[in-house]
């Protein structure tokens, strides 16, 4: 399901880098950026509001209701499909995922935390629950940090990555609106295996780790709905695991980019861009690469006739070839 990337204004004003929802002047002061005015201004105020107001600055609207499913802006998008392989996506429940995989088949698509959630339920839940807003680019929790609970996402798109004692990078997964990040640990215990970040303007609830103890004894739906969800992860980052052990880069790249097609590919008449912004280095730390070998790659693809790539904008023109190149599926 594509989500459309929304023009964004180029009045700029300086806002705090983060801050809790409904709770003005709080003690998270850091330092102010600059930022683009009424992307901010429409975010904070639809973040600030009830589960269900339309979250424009984000391109999506979610729904209230008992799946809290996420759908496009209306927009002429074509969904190209590429096989077996495409984001992993649920068609029951509304929440997305974009991670590499050989088969959606075999992982099924991820729960939604709450789908199971009677409207009393899910109010009670999210009583104990703090909202609070991450603009791009800002960290949820640190790998090593200690645990501090769990983050259910009601906006935007959080980036989980893993780095290793040599400063490199690999992204796991990067997590849509209806997935809560902060696992494996839930109840505040140990210490965070990996880090997430706000790859676009989020909104999300925080759960503490006591106060998710409690919940998972008032409401069992909850707490099947953790475990469908640890499942899932389990499920994803295995197959995250097979693909970067027998999948060969070039490989992994065209999948990668089909994937995108699928998830955010919009018509145009040079092919099919990815509404996206992905920059090189987020490509390449998903499919285990250097920066420089996927603006190498990239561009010799663009030799071809197979995209266009300018910056961080990718055209896709022969999709085809990517399946070509991506090798055997299931």
């Amino acid at each position: 399901m594509p989500f459309i990337m929304m023009r964004q204004s180029t009045r700029e004003h300086a806002v705090p880098r983060t801050m809790d929802a409904g709770v003005p002047g709080s003690r998270n002061r850091a330092r102010p950026e600059r930022v683009r005015g009424d992307e901010h201004v429409d975010f904070v105020r639809s973040c600030l509001a009830n589960t269900g107001t339309e979250l424009a600055a984000c391109g999506l609207i979610l729904n209230a209701g008992p799946s809290m499913q996420a759908y496009a802006a209306s927009s002429p998008v074509m969904s190209h499909r590429s096989g077996a392989v495409h984001p992993s996506t649920s068609h029951s429940n509304g929440a997305q995922s974009l991670l590499l995989t050989d088969s959606v088949n075999s992982i099924g698509g991820p729960p939604s935390l709450l789908a199971g959630l009677s409207q009393s339920e899910r109010e009670h839940v999210l009583a104990h629950g703090r909202k609070r807003v991450f603009y791009r680019g800002q960290t949820l929790f640190n790998q090593g940090a200690k645990h501090d609970g769990i983050y259910l996402i009601e906006s935007g798109r959080i980036r989980v990555f893993y780095m290793a004692p040599s400063q490199r990078e690999i992204t796991l997964a990067y997590w849509l609106p209806g997935n809560f990040v902060g696992g494996p640990e839930i109840f505040g215990e140990g210490t965070h295996q990996w880090s997430g970040v706000a790859s676009s303007n989020s909104g999300v609830v925080h759960f503490s780790g006591r106060d998710m103890r409690k919940l998972v004894l008032d409401v069992p739906s909850l707490a099947i709905g953790l475990i469908e969800g640890l499942t899932f992860k389990g499920k994803c980052y295995s197959a995250l695991a097979q693909m970067l052990g027998t999948r060969s880069v070039t490989e992994r790249l065209a999948h990668l980019l089909l994937n995108l097609v699928e998830l955010y590919g919009v018509k145009e008449a040079d092919g099919i861009a990815i509404s996206a912004a992905f920059t090189h280095a987020d490509l390449a730390h998903m499919v285990g690469a250097t920066r420089q070998w996927v603006t190498i790659s990239l561009k010799r693809l663009q030799e071809k006739g197979v995209v266009i790539s300018r910056k961080s904008r990718i055209i896709v023109r022969r999709p085809d070839v990517l399946q070509e190149m991506r090798g055997p599926a299931e």
